[in-house]
């Protein structure tokens, strides 16, 4: 017997998901950079995330990823201060937890991370 768990350094989100998207808009940031403390004293939750994952914890970071339409968009880095796997089913799990965001990417880094570290084909831009 085993187990599939899923190690994850980022956390990689849609909208749905919880992805804070009315705070966090791309548009806006490239024309007045979003500053850290617009968010810095928020808790943020996520939820149905597929399958069973464990993210890094305090105080290792997490990458916050914007899933928009499978396309990926870096925004800075977070910290996983809860995370929940829910289902007895392997095949129907998921993961959910609150997250705190640290570090807010100036608009050119992010568009340089973003393509640097998203995978083939994954990049926004």
């Amino acid at each position: 017997m085993g187990s599939f768990v899923e190690l994850n350094d980022t956390l990689q989100i849609t909208t749905e998901q919880g992805f804070p998207a009315d705070l966090l808009d791309l548009e806006k940031h490239r024309q007045q950079p979003i500053s850290l403390a617009a968010v810095q004293d928020q808790i943020f939750e996520f939820q149905d995330k597929p399958g069973a994952r464990i993210y890094h914890t305090p105080p290792t970071r997490c990458f916050l990823v914007h899933n928009l339409g499978g396309k990926w968009l870096y925004w800075g880095k977070c910290l996983i201060l809860e995370q929940t796997i829910y289902g007895a089913d392997p095949e129907h799990r998921t993961t959910a937890g609150k997250f705190k965001i640290i570090e807010i990417y100036e608009p050119v880094y992010q568009e340089q991370i973003t393509k640097h570290e998203s995978s083939a084909g994954l990049s926004l831009f």
